[in-house]
């Protein structure tokens, strides 16, 4: 029983690692390099100049009526352009608040250019500061735009892309409002307004006066959109995408490959919420959440490159002659921060926008396990520390079970003599063997699987502190102390250039540099791992100690690559366990094998005399 157990245990775990290797690397890899072959496909198509001409993308197209406008540009363009002369090409009201710098473009009224103030490219605070947003006719437009469609078959003047609006001047501020206004020359006065509170959240309210003889029916619409393939994270943990909550249809999230695959997904309901998600940034439009809207996710084509959009149009508003329709809407732009997204799903009662951060299927662990980090945080001021004292409640919480299953793994050492014996009496017989086996157990009260109970409890812990380091803002760039300055990020350092003594980069080995980049961190888990399983005696088969020999090493070089919040997460558990499975074991008068285990490992072992 005690060695199927052990190579059921043996095989388990070393499917685990080939599973996990492939799970978190082989396909994320293989997905980075698609996107990669895609991007630079497009990007060759984009600059290849059309037959007898230049490259010049073709403006934006009119909408059909009633419908929203899909992605195009203010204007033509004469060839590619850089960011700061896409937004120099256009009049613009600017964006200054203490979190974002930017500016709204009058040609269009588009959302297309952000900056968040508070985040940098790197560690370094001096790198620049991380683009959000940026326009049509730049290396990789991403923007928001609210406007009117005309209903179906009618033929009203709507401001469209190339459309100028009039400023009455001024910044948007936290504290100043920025109005637009736009008279189609044909009776109909249209005034937007745009306010932001101190964070990352736009109001957007549009006003039409209608000065005609008749009644005008337009429908409000709102749409997030983005040009070309983002370079993305590629882990299928994490999603990165189109995004929404769309009524009882529960969460919408469609990867930008996938779209490829899909028709436009299309959504009706009442309020909700859509945009495009990054890992750490996102924008998205959101109605009126008392209003019916019918939303889309589609993508399509411009100037030959792949386009990504999300956008709703709700319910139809009718101007009679001499008055006015208002229609209300938001957009969040900036960053994923927890308390910032939670504040606005309660402040604002938005259908569940907490959801805009991907704490995966495992929500009801991974969010708590955030929360309970993020409040220690606040209280020792390093989210490195924060990490090894939830370590320390998580061990105390369990040490009950914990502690049970140790005891019974000492009550199985402790009669190690009596199993070894009944296995050499009924050496030919298996059934026999397995009958005393299990009447042994039975006599000394011992579980013989309730060693595995302390991993299986780990493991849900472990993959919930993965995904919060992998995907909280909040983790990113987190220091810890000496060489780890981001918990987000590897151990940056490696033994194969003895920590940095050798000015020599490994990472740049073709082929197997990636692999070469093993981190103090690492191998002090792996030390702590081996420790570990070396406190237990070592299991009688030949090939069941030969994995669980390599078994350290392996997860070294798995978890090198590993964000270093994790790895010091696990050396420290590892730690804890070492010291709490030792103590029960003292207290249950069984032999602490780990010294005598460690001899064993290094000692040379003597021929048989013949």
């Amino acid at each position: 029983m005690s060695d199927n157990r052990n190579m059921f245990i043996a095989i388990g775990l070393s499917m685990a690692i080939l599973i996990g290797w492939q799970y978190f690397f082989g396909i994320p890899q293989a997905e980075r390099q698609r996107q990669a072959a895609e991007q630079q496909r497009i990007t060759q198509q984009a600059q290849q100049p059309a037959p007898g001409g230049s490259a010049t993308p073709t403006p934006g197209t009119t909408p059909a009526p009633g419908g929203v406008p899909q992605a195009g540009a203010p204007a033509a363009l004469s060839r590619p352009l850089t960011r700061a002369e896409a937004v120099a090409a256009t009049p613009r009201a600017a964006i200054d608040t203490q979190r974002l710098k930017g500016s709204i473009s009058l040609r269009g009224a588009r959302v297309d250019d952000l900056s968040l103030l508070e985040y940098h490219e790197t560690v370094d605070p001096k790198s620049p500061n991380i683009v959000l947003l940026s326009p049509s006719g730049a290396p990789h437009p991403f923007y928001a735009e609210f406007g009117w469609t005309s209903a179906a078959g009618a033929s009203v003047k709507v401001p469209g892309p190339d459309t100028l609006w009039t400023s009455t001047g001024g910044s948007l501020t936290e504290k100043t409002p920025l109005v637009l206004t736009y008279d189609n020359g044909a009776g109909l006065i249209f005034r937007r307004t745009f306010t932001i509170d101190d964070h990352y959240m736009f109001a957007v309210k549009d006003e039409v006066e209608n000065k005609t003889g008749a009644a005008v029916t337009l429908y409000p619409y709102a749409l997030v959109s983005r040009h070309g393939m983002p370079k993305v994270e590629g882990f299928y943990i994490l999603h990165e995408g189109l995004i929404g909550i769309l009524g009882d249809s529960g969460l919408q999230e469609v990867t930008y490959s996938h779209m490829d695959k899909e028709k436009p997904l299309t959504f009706s309901a009442t309020g909700g919420w859509l945009g495009i998600t990054d890992k750490y940034w996102a924008a998205t439009v959101i109605p009126d959440q008392n209003v019916k809207v019918d939303a889309k996710f589609s993508t399509g084509t411009f100037a030959g490159v792949q386009t990504f959009q999300t956008d709703y149009l709700a319910a139809p508003l009718t101007a009679e002659p001499g008055a006015s329709v208002t229609s209300s809407g938001q957009l969040f732009a900036g960053a994923k921060v927890v308390s910032v997204v939670d504040g606005y799903a309660t402040d604002y009662k938005i259908d569940r926008f907490d959801r805009l951060i991907d704490w995966g299927w495992f929500y009801f662990i991974t969010k708590p396990l955030f929360l309970a980090i993020d409040w220690i945080y606040r209280l020792v001021g390093n989210f490195g520390v924060a990490i090894l004292l939830v370590t320390v409640a998580l061990k105390g919480i369990f040490f009950p079970l914990a502690n049970k299953s140790y005891a019974s793994m000492a009550k199985m050492k402790a009669v190690q003599p009596e199993m070894t014996s009944i296995r050499e009496r009924y050496a030919d017989d298996k059934v026999k063997q397995q009958q005393a086996l299990m009447e042994l157990y039975k006599k000394e009260k011992i579980n013989p699987v309730a060693g595995c109970l302390p991993i299986l409890i780990q493991i849900p812990v472990f993959f919930a502190l993965y995904k919060v380091l992998f995907v909280t803002i909040e983790m990113r760039h987190a220091p810890f102390f000496g060489w780890i300055r981001d918990l987000s990020a590897p151990d940056p350092t490696t033994i194969f250039n003895l920590f940095g003594l050798i000015p020599w980069d490994p990472s740049s080995v073709p082929v197997f540099g990636s692999y070469l980049m093993l981190g103090a961190w690492p191998i002090i888990m792996g030390i702590t791992m081996f420790v570990q399983m070396k406190l237990n005696p070592a299991p009688p088969d030949p090939t069941q100690q030969m994995i669980f020999t390599w078994m350290p090493i392996i997860f070294t070089f798995m978890l090198a690559h590993f964000a270093a919040g994790l790895v010091i997460y696990w050396a420290w558990n590892n730690t804890l366990s070492v010291a709490q499975q030792a103590f029960i074991m003292k207290r249950h008068g069984v032999k602490i094998e780990l010294w005598d285990n460690l001899r064993s490992v290094f000692r040379k072992k003597t021929p048989a005399k013949g």
